[in-house]
């Protein structure tokens, strides 16, 4: 971890310190996950390339466009990447709507509603894991949009790697339909829904271990099956 003095000045605040030093407590743990992360990610590469591909075939033959969305994201100390993720949308969907996306979203393909049932389209975030931008278990990235309007604790979550899945993620499995009752989608989100994502967030700060993310996997895989 980077020293106090040397993280983002929005972060060096009295909310995130304890949080700080509870993780500059955990440092072989995080170098495990870290390894155990990009392990684990080239292993399910390779097991899952038969499904990328085909998948990849199939969004090309339903609709132009690219076949992955990458949109840029905010993850570790504040720095932005590119996510990827299968793309489910019709092509520049960022530019014609809502940064979040609701339940009967016009601008998802037909064969992007199938994708996203199942959630196939973040598969691709292997990718990010392999470069050390996300981990399997942790804070779902958001747009650096959403990230303006970060209370000073939630600036603790960007004390690690943003991740693929996490019991925020499991709570909130339905916040596309969640959404989709909104007038403006952005606005319920920023100061509804993202505040309760970010109380399960805080938690799982305190729970670093690899077998408390094995079981948060685990459960993510009955919540999707």
């Amino acid at each position: 971890m980077r020293k106090w003095e040397e993280l983002p000045k929005e972060m060096q605040n009295e909310q995130v310190r304890p949080y700080y030093d509870y993780l500059a407590q955990q440092k072989m743990t995080l170098a495990i996950k870290f390894l155990l992360d990009k392990i684990f990610a080239a292993i399910l590469l390779l097991i899952l390339s038969p499904i990328f591909f085909a998948v990849a075939i199939w969004i090309k033959m339903d609709s132009p466009g690219e076949i992955f969305f990458r949109q840029e994201r905010v993850t570790r100390y504040g720095e932005k990447f590119r996510i990827y993720k299968f793309r489910t949308m019709v092509k520049n969907a960022e530019n014609i709507g809502s940064q979040v996306t609701t339940n009967a979203d016009m601008r998802v393909t037909k064969v992007g509603k199938k994708i996203r049932a199942c959630r196939l389209d973040e598969i691709p975030q292997l990718l990010n894991i392999l470069k050390g931008e996300m981990s399997f278990v942790g804070t779902r990235p958001e747009v650096p949009r959403y990230v303006q309007h970060y209370t000073a604790e939630m600036y603790a979550t960007l004390l690690l790697p943003a991740g693929v899945t996490s019991e925020a993620s499991i709570e909130y499995k339905d916040e596309e339909r969640l959404l989709s009752e909104a007038e403006n989608a952005d606005e319920v989100y920023i100061n509804k829904v993202l505040p309760e994502k970010m109380r399960w967030n805080y938690s799982g700060i305190s729970k670093q271990g690899v077998m408390e993310d094995m079981k948060i996997m685990l459960r993510t895989v009955g919540a999707v099956v």
